[in-house]
């Protein structure tokens, strides 16, 4: 506690000292002036002294401050965002990960939050207050706001709506004067959902199309009295529009947005070599203007007035100026290391300093490079596992924040929101911890670390009394999986009405295991970023894995997941024989063989393999890279379709790619299958295909497990093309016979052989769907097999759809980028139940999709988390179920390769996948 207390005054012995300086800086200026006027000679008494003379010797004096907090500022009473009657809170009994001691204090006590500011941490003493309202953390983790280093949240506004996207100007490549500011839509559906997520601070950035994309901004995300954009900002900068500027005052810290690489050379059909230039030509241009600056100033303080004219200055490169003077925290989007090897080149040539590289895939490949940048080495703001979404971020290593923690610099975990829903910023930090970074920093990536790098740490990612009162209550530790806030106050003032949140397991409470990658890391800087990932064939014919908490298996006959073995003291064996099981559970008479392999699981699990569906995978190495795809196919609705292919359904076992990394590391990750539908920007995408995530080429035995699996289809508000239009297209499709191939798959779902899968978000057309269901089972006579897939607002049709007998497949987290998606059911802290939780209580079968092919390594991450904000309703089996056999009935998948797959030390998040048991190959993986 002592250390709380002490760190703010420590801090105001500092900014006394700076102000001492700053006083002096004036006095000196005033008196060299003074002194050089008596002392020339007395000609020079002729020249007219300006009328403004000490105003211009103030601002040349102020040109060298550094920016930083107000000189008075730790010594205030209230925030500057205090609301007047806001009542004082208690937050009691609490674990309070304060951000301190190089983020490993953890005081157990009270948090006293009044006057928009931390008032005290740790022992409270309340004699002063009469009201207070008191929150109780029955001994949950408290810590601070989570702040965002890397948003476009209120410019790239939720739901996308064409009048509301302003995070681009595509007006030149260099545009110092654009403000992220101007654009912030202050009706953004995501500022409340992010809220509910934990997030308090986010810095606003323009986007990554131009090499200098403008000015950003940081914000609060709390709705304010006034509504307007300019009262969400914190500390902007005091010239913003023209306000008048104290010069003996140090100036607050300014953000700016630079980018390099594949954005601006494909916005402005250039190359690496026209950005640079770009970057070049513009910071030439404000070098000189700064030198001026600095030659105008130098006569002015020798007092050599004679024609010296107004103090030089441009509004369209002052900005750039100011980072040439270390008063703004560029925050660089740069991906590979020719792009870092250029900015670095470019720091040094200009003597200016870069606060952060973004997205860096290549970072970890070149730290001794990035710590030659000019003035300090940047902090680096990366994704944990998002990577291969194009060639820049190929190399991209989810082991990436620990390679650079090592080699000392600072990792920031970012959302780049909405690429990221910024609302599970802490899952992102979660996964850093799991693949290796230490919680000290993982906790601080996404609190003390991204303040300090864009200059706000002396207010908040720390839970210090004289802070913001930015604080989040959990219902579990916040690196534990699927950790929800119970309360999140800004500026303390508590901004969840009334949250819901799940009974959870004990063991969510503590800090999660991290599994030993050390032989991965390794790896992946060895081979830069693309170390093999085909896995190992056990040498021995009979393993053995010990020490095994539970045991799940398929029951084919009920096509359920089954807990067929569970202990708390893991005494579980598991003998496998070429493949196959052959005995299970306790296995007392376990026979010894000389040429056994036998592993222990040390309290881990053995499933069946998951499944991937809803994204790509199969059908692309690199999303981004056209030559590196299967490619879309053509939409009969909405473009012409070549004669040759005419009345064709477009089949994704023609199109699969094997051995992608995506695939493999699903592989890696417990994903044996996947199904995967042709691309389509459209309605009509073709069939399905069921193919082995491990498989090096087509032509192996089991690579393509199941040649059709269902007919897919889309019906969208956006799709550019009536939903009415798109309805009578489908019942057309569904009541006639049709011709040639069309006709026949569509005959095949009228007749039950095969599901339909529709790719739909809105209520309304699900409700359309479900009529013409009961329309075409009329006719018929059959009962089709139908899935909603995406389905944002399934939930609200949770009965009828169950009543149907329509299954569903959603993602986990949903997010409504789309006008269709605005109603989705947000789950807690927002709404007592998930939308996957709501579908099962209604007996809907739910399937767990993926958003991108990246997102299948994640996939039992995904089914934990179901279950852990299901408030009991989904346990482990059921959990297990929703991304293996729901998926296989929903996607009308009759064979499986029947593997199942071990994990090593738990069987949740801390769990690490080692091995893959296959009985179709009679063999073992180690991964």
């Amino acid at each position: 506690m002592e250390k709380a207390m002490g760190y703010p005054q420590l801090k105001s012995t500092k900014v006394k000292r700076v102000r001492a300086i700053q006083i002096a800086l004036v006095l000196l200026a005033a008196f060299s002036y003074s002194l050089t006027y008596l002392l020339l000679p007395s000609t020079s008494h002729t020249e007219s002294l300006p009328l403004n003379a000490e105003a211009i010797l103030a601002q040349c004096s102020a040109l060298h401050l550094t920016p930083g907090p107000p000189d008075d500022f730790y010594a205030r009473t209230q925030s500057d965002r205090f609301v007047e009657g806001t009542k004082a809170t208690l937050i009691r009994n609490a674990s309070i990960w304060t951000g301190l001691d190089e983020g490993y204090e953890v005081v157990l006590g009270d948090v006293l939050l009044d006057k928009g500011l931390i008032q005290q941490v740790g022992s409270v003493d309340l004699s002063s207050y009469s009201d207070v309202f008191v929150l109780d953390a029955a001994g949950g983790w408290v810590s601070p706001g989570i702040v965002d280093l890397h948003s476009h949240i209120g410019v790239g506004s939720s739901p996308s709506l064409s009048g509301a996207r302003d995070s681009n100007s595509h007006a030149g490549l260099v545009l110092p004067w654009m403000r992220s500011l101007d654009g912030l839509n202050t009706h953004d559906d995501a500022y409340q959902l992010s809220i509910a997520g934990g997030v308090t601070t986010v810095n606003v950035l323009p986007g990554s199309a131009d090499a200098i994309g403008g000015q950003a901004f940081v914000i609060k995300l709390r709705p304010t009295a006034e509504r307007s954009s300019s009262a969400m900002l914190l500390e902007p900068p005091y010239s913003l529009n023209g306000t008048y500027v104290d010069p003996a005052q140090r100036p607050r810290w300014r953000q700016m947005k630079h980018a390099c690489g594949e954005n601006p050379s494909r916005v402005y059909s250039g190359t690496r070599m026209d950005t640079q230039w770009a970057f070049r030509q513009g910071y030439e241009a404000a070098r000189i203007i700064k030198e001026k600056q600095d030659a105008y100033c130098v006569k002015a303080l020798k007092g050599q007035w004679g024609g010296l004219g107004e103090f030089p200055e441009e509004l369209q490169w002052e900005a750039l100026v100011d980072v040439l003077r270390g008063r703004v925290k560029v925050q660089n989007h740069c991906y590979e290391a020719v792009d870092f090897d250029g900015i670095v080149r470019l720091t040094n040539e200009f003597k200016f300093s870069i606060a952060a590289f973004h997205h860096a895939h290549e970072a970890y490949l070149v730290p001794d490079l990035l710590k030659k940048a000019y003035g300090h080495p940047p902090a680096i703001a990366m994704f944990a596992t998002k990577a291969r979404f194009k060639r820049e971020s190929s190399r991209g290593s989810e082991f990436a924040p620990r390679i650079l923690a090592d080699n000392g610099l600072d990792v920031v975990l970012k959302s780049d929101h909405p690429v990221l829903d910024s609302r599970h910023l802490i899952y992102e930090a979660q996964q850093a911890h799991y693949f290796g970074l230490p919680s000290n920093l993982a906790l601080a990536s996404v609190t003390s670390t991204p303040a300090r790098v864009m200059g706000q740490d002396h207010r908040i990612g720390r839970l210090i009394p004289g802070y913001d009162a930015d604080v989040v209550l959990w219902d579990s530790h916040p690196l534990a999986l699927g950790a929800t806030p119970k309360q999140v106050f800004i500026d303390g003032i508590a901004q969840l009405e009334e949250p819901y949140t799940s009974e959870k397991p004990k063991f969510v409470q503590k800090v999660p295991a991290t599994p030993n990658f050390e032989e991965e890391i390794a790896a992946a800087i060895k081979y830069e970023g693309l170390p093999p990932l085909e896995p190992k064939k056990a040498k021995a014919d009979v393993v053995v894995f010990s020490n095994v908490s539970n045991i799940f298996l398929k029951d084919e006959a009920t096509r359920r997941v089954t807990e067929v073995f569970a202990s708390a003291d893991a005494e579980g064996v598991v003998v496998i024989e070429r493949g196959r099981i052959v005995c299970s559970g306790p296995c007392p008479a376990v026979f010894s063989r000389s040429d056994a392999m036998y592993i222990d699981l040390e309290g881990g699990s053995i499933f069946p393999g998951l499944v991937a569906y809803g994204s790509s995978l199969g059908l692309t190495h690199i999303t981004g890279e056209a030559s590196t795809n299967d490619g879309p196919v053509f939409d009969p609705l909405s473009m012409m379709v070549p004669d040759i292919i005419d009345g064709s359904v477009i089949k994704a076992a023609d199109g699969l790619l094997f051995a992608t990394r995506d695939a493999l590391l699903g592989y890696r990750n417990g994903v044996t299958s996947a199904v995967t539908a042709p691309s389509s920007p459209g309605f009509l995408a073709g069939v399905s295909t069921v193919f082995s995530t491990v498989a090096p080429h087509k032509l192996v035995d089991g690579a393509v497990i199941q040649d059709v699996a269902a007919l897919h289809v889309a019906l969208s508000l956006s799709s550019g093309i009536s939903v009415s239009t798109q309805i009578a297209a489908l019942r057309s499709l569904l009541l006639s016979e049709g011709n040639g191939e069309i006709g026949q798959r569509f005959g095949d779902v009228v007749a039950g052989k095969i599901p339909l899968v529709v790719e739909v978000e809105s209520a309304d057309i699900i409700a359309s769907l479900l009529v013409l269901k009961k329309e075409v089972e009329a006719a018929n006579g059959n009962a089709i097999h139908l899935t909603l897939a995406g389905a944002a607002e399934a939930h609200l049709l949770a009965k009828e759809i169950g009543q149907a007998g329509v299954g569903v497949i959603v993602q986990q987290r949903p997010y409504p980028s789309k006008w269709e998606q605005k109603r989705l059911l947000a789950g807690p802290p927002v709404t007592q139940s998930s939308s996957i939780a709501t579908l099962v209580a209604h007996n809907v079968t739910v399937g767990i999709k993926i958003g991108d092919p990246a997102g299948a390594r994640n996939t039992r991450f995904d089914a934990a988390w179901a279950a852990l904000e299901s408030n009991g309703a989904i346990g482990k089996a059921e959990a297990l179920a929703l991304v293996s056999t729901n998926l296989e009935t929903l996607l009308g998948v009759t064979s499986s390769n029947g593997d199942l797959v071990a994990t090593k030390g738990g069987s949740d998040f801390e769990g690490k996948v080692i091995a893959i048991i296959s009985p179709s190959r009679g063999s073992v993986d180690l991964v």
